[in-house]
């Protein structure tokens, strides 16, 4: 179990896993609106699961998870941690992502409609357990970082929202 004062002690590491799990799953909304159309071809090229409804739906796209993977892959060593780190931070949260994006369409739930708890949770727990043995995160670690997280993003979204980047509040 991990105490408060263990907690204080980590908290600049939570702090910057933090911002990498902000830069991985806010790369492909910035990208959206700097790069327009440029390959936002979706990821599941239209094709349609076995319910015939869309695999991941159409925003889920090239630019995004290239975009999560770029940003995040560049801003990991800024914040002292390895490119590698940097990568599979990026690739957990876009897995959690098309991961939530294929329960929202099996559900109904129309692209970019939020699922409170679906939309967040897999982005930043999928991420974090891919590195928690590289940097030696227990339970409760992942458990607070997720929590914050999913604040966070419900926050970032509301202010991304009114500076005209986001189309949709959460």
């Amino acid at each position: 179990m991990l105490g408060f004062e263990s907690i204080l002690d980590r908290f600049s590491e939570l702090l910057l896993l933090l911002i990498l799990l902000i830069v991985a799953n806010g790369a492909p909304i910035i990208a959206r609106k700097l790069l327009l159309d440029v390959a936002a071809c979706p990821l599941d090229c239209g094709r349609n699961f076995l319910d015939g409804k869309p695999l991941f739906g159409i925003s889920k796209t090239v630019r995004g998870l290239i975009s999560s993977l770029l940003c995040t892959a560049l801003a990991a060593p800024l914040l002292g941690l390895s490119v590698s780190i940097g990568l599979t931070i990026a690739v957990g949260a876009m897995l959690g992502d098309l991961l939530s994006s294929f329960i929202k369409r099996r559900l109904s739930i129309a692209p970019s409609r939020m699922a409170l708890g679906l939309d967040q949770i897999p982005e930043s727990l999928i991420p974090l357990l891919l590195v928690q043995s590289q940097l030696n995160l227990c339970a409760e670690m992942i458990v607070l970082i997720v929590v914050l997280f999913l604040i966070l993003e419900l926050i970032l979204s509301r202010i991304l929202f009114y500076m005209g980047i986001r189309d949709k509040p959460y």
